[in-house]
């Protein structure tokens, strides 16, 4: 039974029951505390907490899950993925435990030609939390469950939540043993891979906070109903039906493995390690390819960070099995034929998320080249020093600051006969994961408790009138303070208020929230932000400038119309670079990501390359002549298929629901899904003026333009500076460039001379230097604190020319130090003799470089060190010294 069968067998059977049928959700999870999605209920929470009335009391999904926390098991166990599919039914209130594990079990043992799974009952094991009599007893009554093949179990298994504050409750798992060929007997309960959780049934009724382990919370209340939420793995339910025996052989995974064997020439069953690098790739390049399909690109942070670490990992893993040259294009064209029949977007989009792949393998194949380099050089230095441990902190400086994944530094290190002092590493990544941990927690708990908005948004949503006005009355339905509900706020205050209507602009969608006021009988409110802390809801952030506020006061929102128009101005400018962009580099620069406020915008794009001087102002004339051109602006409300059929473009990751809005400027030309403010007519816009344009990483580019009166301010201000160098260099103004390229010429050449002057002068102080040599030890040094120089090549070279002035076939270790553009710089060098003599120019230069506050380093005949600290030259010199003394 192929996967996407099992797919539609489940929204059918549940579909026919009466559940709405949902489509998955994005992987990019809506939720501020995560990431992604991590389980097939995330977007059902507000419906389970109350936060948001549920617009339907039973629905059912197969919902695209990301799970990162167990990624070091993945390809060890028949189970473990990065990416799942989770076959989901919910009940919000309407029906318990008793229809729910009615329908389980229906679903699992009802005939494959009825539409069923077809399960054996016998081989169908459950489990339930210890206390749950009531499942105990409905287990028996309806499926028939002998006590045996009903297990108890605790919190740590059956007990579930998301490992945030939010519902919770126990669970009833089911489990399918695969016989004593693949291990022992006892039920579930043994832990074992013989038997294999395939369902889960959640019986969510209590809210929980304070959550700090999987056992370790506080239920602080129950929930408003009684929720049903369960969970089928896909995968888990195909390789069983399909006789494989793990979820990397199934149909959807198994051809990417195929691949990676035939693309190493490796026979995947021949070799244990082999193969979990072939499920590895496996199961990574279909998680890619998945997220990519979802909008997230690769970077150094959040998403973006998970996402290039699996890509990494897949990289890492073709490697060790001898594949040194690029892969994905084969593997990603692999993984998109076999996902395509359940998620068609990944072949719609494939051209965008192959281009992305295919440059982060590029740029990784070029760190790998050069984190070896700089690997290769620690690897000398260890053995230079006679020790067999690699620092742990050169690992970790390989791993954080270039990707250099810890398993290939073991592995090069190896061959170099020597290990790594991997307890330093994973002490420095410990402190790491510490430092990501409490910065996630601040962000957690920086966030109000959420369920303070849900008596407001029992109301409905809010109706935003901000389209056709600036100024709407309304009634305060709601002031909050310090994260808690009250009844009023008075001057001075900064609260919170919720508004029936409102004219003012949450921010969303890139564009920033309107500035204005909130002004009532008595009272005036000045706005300092407006947002949707949850879905429907917008909440005004304001300060009491006068007078006292209460929940049901009339209350008029007044939007400040300089700022609107400002405001207007940049997003329609935003939609028409955007335009242009995909005019001149074609439809592949699709945008990444954006933000605009009143005169200014910036946008995100796709792409690798950055865009030539040409090419930013054939850009520019492009939106400015649309500008010019007096488009209509026009606005509809359109379902979301048929808003797409006409080819409006969508951001990914950005959240849609059944209708949207369809923002076109100039007919199809420019045609994108978004529910900012914009001017009527493009001529409003005023003037676009392209002022940046720069990287944001490997795949992506940034563009940033002010807009209307900021963009004439700004050519004004250059305008008034080319008038300054008019007259300051009596030049007309088209012999400005000229003029200055002949005077820059003029400065190169002068710099040179005296470059060379001070070169030759330094040449001069060789004798005073070599005869400042006095011995140390068997050694002769000069150790020696020259001054000012121009650069550290001036220092090495006269540092070499003494070397050789003293001859190599003496023992002689020279050490000039010098303030260069105001920092310390030392130049240690040596000759053979000295070398025999054990003393290292790499090892000397960070000793000194540790007393200037820097770092040094280099080979042992020549090296260089540096700091912060000028008058630290003096006692650099002398550890120098004292190291050769010693």
């Amino acid at each position: 039974m192929q996967t996407a069968e099992i797919r539609n067998r489940w929204l059918k059977f549940f579909g026919d029951r009466g559940h709405t049928v949902v489509p998955s959700a994005s992987l990019v999870s809506d939720d501020p505390s995560l990431l992604f999605v991590v389980a097939g209920m995330v977007p059902f929470i507000p419906f389970m907490t109350g936060l948001i009335p549920a617009p339907y009391p039973r629905a059912t999904s197969v919902q695209k899950v990301i799970r990162t926390n167990d990624i070091e098991e993945v390809g060890k166990t028949p189970r473990h993925g990065t990416f799942f599919q989770m076959n989901g039914n919910f009940s919000f209130g309407d029906y318990f435990k008793e229809q729910a594990i009615t329908y389980a079990w229906e679903l699992l043992t009802g005939s494959e030609a009825d539409g069923a799974l077809g399960f054996d009952p016998n081989d169908l094991w459950v489990t339930v939390y210890k206390d749950d009599d009531e499942a105990i007893e409905l287990w028996k009554r309806i499926a028939g469950l002998p006590d045996e093949r009903i297990q108890r179990l605790d919190k740590d298994t059956n007990y579930w939540h998301t490992g945030q504050p939010g519902p919770a409750g126990p669970c009833s798992e089911i489990f399918f043993d695969r016989g004593p060929a693949y291990g022992i007997d006892g039920g579930p309960a043994t832990d074992d891979d013989r038997y294999v959780e395939i369902w889960n049934l959640v019986f969510m009724q209590y809210q929980i906070e304070n959550v700090t382990s999987k056992v370790d919370f506080d239920i602080v209340r129950e929930l408003p109903n009684k929720n049903i939420d369960t969970g089928m793995g896909l995968e888990r339910v195909a390789f069983l039906k399909q006789g494989v025996d793990n979820m990397y052989e199934i149909d959807e995974v198994r051809p990417v493995l195929d691949k990676a064997a035939e693309l190493s020439g490796r026979t995947y069953g021949a070799d244990h390690d082999d193969d979990v690098r072939m499920r590895v790739i496996a199961d990574h390049v279909r998680s890619a390819l998945m997220l990519m399909s979802d909008g997230v690109t690769p970077s150094n942070e959040g998403r973006g960070y998970i996402l290039r670490r699996l890509l990494r990992r897949s990289i890492r893993s073709i490697r060790l099995l001898g594949v040194e040259g690029p892969s994905f294009a084969e593997l990603f064209a692999v993984s998109r034929d076999a996902m395509k029949a359940s998620y068609p977007e990944v072949e719609r989009d494939y051209d965008r998320i192959s281009r992305l792949a295919l440059a982060e393998e590029e740029t990784f194949l070029r760190t790998l080249a050069a984190g070896t380099q700089i690997l290769d050089g620690a690897v000398d230095e260890t053995k230079a020093a006679s020790k067999n441990e690699l620092r742990g902190d050169t690992a970790f400086l390989l791993h954080d600051t270039f990707g250099f994944p810890i398993d290939l530094t073991l592995e090069i290190a190896e061959e170099a006969g020597l290990t790594v002092d991997r307890a330093a590493f994973d002490s420095l990544m410990q402190d790491q994961r510490s430092r990501a941990k409490a910065d996630a927690k601040s962000r957690k708990t920086a966030l109000a408790d959420l369920s303070v908005y849900s008596a407001f948004r029992a109301h409905g949503e809010t109706t935003f009138t901000g389209y056709d006005f600036l100024n709407t009355e309304s009634t305060i339905l709601g002031i909050i303070v310090g994260g808690e509900s009250v009844t009023k706020a008075v001057a001075g205050d900064i609260a919170e208020v919720i508004l029936a209507e409102t004219s003012l602009y949450a921010e969303s969608g890139g564009q920033d929230a309107d500035e204005g006021s909130i002004v009532g009988n008595g009272f005036d409110l000045e706005v300092l932000d407006v947002q949707k802390p949850v879905k429907g809801l917008i909440s005004h952030r304001v300060q009491v400038r006068s007078g006292e506020v209460g929940v049901g006061d009339a209350a008029t929102s007044v939007v400040d119309p300089t700022y609107r128009r400002g405001a207007t101005q940049a997003h329609s400018a935003t939609h028409l670079i955007h335009a242009a962009l995909r005019e001149v580099l074609g439809p592949e620069a699709h945008q990444a990501g954006s933000y605009n406020k009143a005169g200014y915008m910036r946008l995100d794009f796709n792409w690798s390359n950055p865009l030539s001087v040409d090419t930013r102002t054939e850009i520019e004339d492009i939106a400015n002549s649309k500008i010019r051109d007096d488009l209509e602006v026009t606005t509809r409300i359109l379902p979301l298929d048929e808003a797409r059929a006409a080819g409006a473009m969508a951001l990914f990751g950005e959240k849609y629901g059944d209708e949207v809005r369809m923002v076109d400027i100039g007919g199809p030309w420019s045609r994108e899904l978004c529910a900012g403010t914009h001017v009527s007519h493009s001529s409003q816009i005023g003037l676009i003026n392209l002022v940046g344009e720069s990287s944001i990483g490997s795949t992506n580019r940034r563009v940033e333009s002010l807009v209307g009166v900021d963009a004439f301010r700004d050519f004004a201000t250059e305008r008034a500076l080319v008038n300054q160098l008019t007259s300051s260099l009596k030049t007309p103004r088209e012999q400005l460039p000229d003029r200055i390229a002949d005077l820059t010429q003029s400065l190169k050449a002068a710099e040179k001379r005296i470059a060379e002057f001070e070169a030759k002068a330094l040449q001069t102080r060789v004798p005073a230097l070599v005869g400042a040599a006095a011995p140390v030890g068997s050694l002769t040094v000069v150790a020696e604190s020259i001054g000012a120089v121009g650069s550290s090549d001036d220092l090495r070279s006269l540092a070499m020319s003494v070397r050789d002035r003293l001859g190599q076939g003496s023992t002689s270790v020279v050490a000039l130090a010098a303030d260069v553009a105001g920092k310390p710089a030392v130049i240690v060098a040596t000759t053979a003799g000295a070398r025999d003599a054990g003393a290292k120019a790499g090892q000397l230069a960070r000793t000194a470089a540790g007393v200037l506050g820097g770092g040094g380093g280099g080979k042992d005949d020549l090296a260089q060190g540096g700091g912060s600290d000028v008058a630290a030259i003096p006692a650099a010199l002398t550890a120098i010294v004292d190291a050769l003394r010693s």
